[in-house]
């Protein structure tokens, strides 16, 4: 039984970044061949980042695509590493875009692998299974691909598959089983949903299953927009066992020898079952496995929930401000749970170098708010300023007629104007703070506290809010450092204090109650009978879907932020702004 030194390249690629994206496989190749690899992997669409989105429509984008790639393949032969066969997603078109008047049936962009060798492209692969929903609009982009590339490499016949073929029955794990392949290579660009390791390693074991071959997973780190890639690539027998799994959210190289079934058949190109064809390749001159102890890769186990969360949070944050070359960010500092939670992410993102909290106490402002952002900042190390908005306030009611709740807007867009004058000034990015839950029920000021760049919080609920807190306190505490969160922060009731003792709960229900509502009726798409049917109070229940469903132009206006459920706001709920249906008793 033949043995392969396989490497999975779980790397953090930039969208659009060809050359930067080419030297990262270069550089991660280099290392696997040091290793005694004897074949490399790297994730979905890793020359052109993922996702590209519309760029998918520009020609130029996508001939660049194809060049780089061609280019790649020369640079690795040319560093002397021409021998190791690579596998590496990238943008390909045997056609004009499917948007375009000269169309044509069944040709167009392809989500593609590439298998580079001696210095040029040896085989290609097309995406068959295109994902159309959440996130994912990959119909609108690309064209289906029809033929499963098997290459025989180091005495086995190895397939070549794509992320969402992983995800569904049949097709390519169906044609690689009868195929008689042993091993299946998925390349992928999944992004994280909390909870989703858990259904990733029994998907990869029922398609091992389906294909009767081992898997090898790779999967991009890495944030992108609202979206954040954590990894966990993995290594899956045909029978189910787990040989070696990465960590999450943080570049690595997974190294480890599999015991494979010799190819026996002689390669032929026939036409299989789902339509599927067989394209078969053989790879001459592939090093044998180095001799010594074998390679082993490691099992690292999933950490807790509020860790997980927190790691994607921080990574989501340190890539957006990173990759758009920011310099730093700022913040309001209220003293409450939630601009706690944030700056508490944005120092371990960014550094407390690069961040800036901002007090902005109004004659409303507790004492306790003013003493606990100063706490924070000290815990944190950030760099903390008061701005009082009150003179500001004044300026602007001694020239117009306001009460009630115009006035308590007023502090807060006063509080957002002071903000975007420091970004422009000093050239922070704002990170607004709101959570899914205030998102959700429309309880922020549009144009106060909802400015902002970029909020790390917009999918997290209110009540993972405080989790992810006393989470991050104790860790702290396990470490010996210094916990970055104010207790009283953790423990006080929420409050907006844009009036004299103001509380959430005036509004709204208590979180516990609110947040279970909102989690069925945004999350689990439950009508008003079904959330009763679950056991929350009518009366309630009508009150919540009335603000969520009038709060809809305030989010379609809201700053992205990093994705961690099933359903974020923006990626993944699209609801029209103008809609008159309603959930009725």
């Amino acid at each position: 039984m033949p043995t392969l030194r396989l490497a999975l390249s779980q790397v953090n690629p930039s969208v659009g970044d060809l050359a930067g994206n080419a030297d990262l496989v270069r550089s991660w190749t280099r290392q696997a061949a040091d290793a005694g690899a004897q074949l490399v992997l790297f994730p979905e669409l890793m020359v052109t980042g993922y996702p590209v989105e519309d760029l998918v429509f520009r020609r130029s984008f996508v001939a660049a695509s194809q060049a780089a790639v061609e280019r790649l393949a020369a640079d690795l032969a040319a560093d002397g590493l021409g021998e190791l066969p690579v596998v590496v997603g990238y943008l390909d078109a045997d056609g004009p875009p499917q948007v375009s008047g000269d169309a044509e049936p069944g040709r167009g962009a392809r989500n593609a692998a590439a298998l580079l060798h001696r210095g040029v492209v040896a085989a290609r692969y097309f995406k068959h299974h295109l994902p159309n929903y959440g996130v994912f609009d990959e119909d609108r982009y690309f064209v289906s691909g029809d033929t499963l590339t098997v290459v025989r490499l180091g005495g086995v016949d190895v397939a070549l598959t794509i992320c969402e073929d992983l995800w569904q029955a049949g097709g390519p794990f169906a044609a690689a089983r009868q195929a008689g392949v042993g091993l299946v290579v998925n390349i992928n660009g999944s992004p994280y949903e909390l909870n989703k390791d858990d259904i990733r390693l029994p998907l990869v074991r029922r398609r091992a299953a389906e294909a009767g071959a081992t898997i090898a997973y790779v999967n991009m780190i890495g944030g992108q927009d609202e979206l954040v890639f954590e990894g966990d690539s993995m290594i899956v027998t045909a029978d189910g066992d787990l040989l070696t799994r990465a960590p999450q959210f943080v570049e690595h190289l997974l190294v480890h020898d599999v015991d494979l079934p010799a190819a026996t058949s002689s390669p032929t190109t026939e036409t299989i079952a789902d339509g599927m064809r067989i394209a078969h390749h053989t790879l001459d001159g592939v090093a044998p496995t180095p001799s010594g102890p074998a390679a082993t890769g490691g099992l690292i186990e999933p950490v807790a929930d509020e860790a997980e969360v927190w790691q994607a949070l921080v990574l989501g944050l340190r890539d957006y401000v990173n990759k758009n070359r920011f310099p730093s960010v700022v913040l309001g500092l209220s003293g409450g749970i939630d601009s706690a939670v944030v700056a508490a992410l944005a120092v371990d993102a960014l550094g407390p170098d690069r961040v800036v909290g901002v007090s902005l106490p109004s004659q409303h402002s507790s004492e306790h708010s003013r003493s606990d952002a100063a706490d924070l900042a000290k815990r944190t190390g950030l760099d903390y300023r008061v701005e009082p908005i009150q003179p500001m306030v004044d300026g602007f009611l001694a020239n117009l007629s306001l009460s009630g709740v115009a006035v308590e807007n007023l502090q807060a867009r006063v509080r957002g104007v002071i903000l975007m004058a420091l970004s422009n000034q000093e050239g922070h990015l704002v990170l607004t703070t709101g959570n899914k839950s205030e998102l959700a029920v429309g309880y922020s000021t549009l144009y106060g506290d909802s400015v902002g760049g970029f909020n790390p919080v917009k999918d997290v609920w209110k009540t993972l809010i405080w989790r992810l807190a006393k989470w991050r306190n104790r860790d702290a505490d396990r470490r010996g450092e210094t916990a970055p969160i104010p207790e009283n922060s953790i423990g006080k009731p929420p409050s907006a204090e844009l009036s004299p003792g103001q509380l959430d709960s005036d509004n709204l229900p208590d979180y516990d109650v609110l947040d279970p509502i909102l989690i069925g009726y945004v999350d689990g798409d439950l009508g008003r009978d079904g959330l009763v049917e679950s056991g929350h109070d009518p009366a309630v229940v009508d009150k919540v879907l009335r603000l969520v469903d009038t709060a809809e132009y305030k989010r379609r206006q809201s700053a992205p932020g990093t994705k961690i459920s099933m359903k974020a706001f923006g990626r993944d709920r699209r609801l029209p702004i103008t809609n008159r249906w309603r959930e009725h008793g």
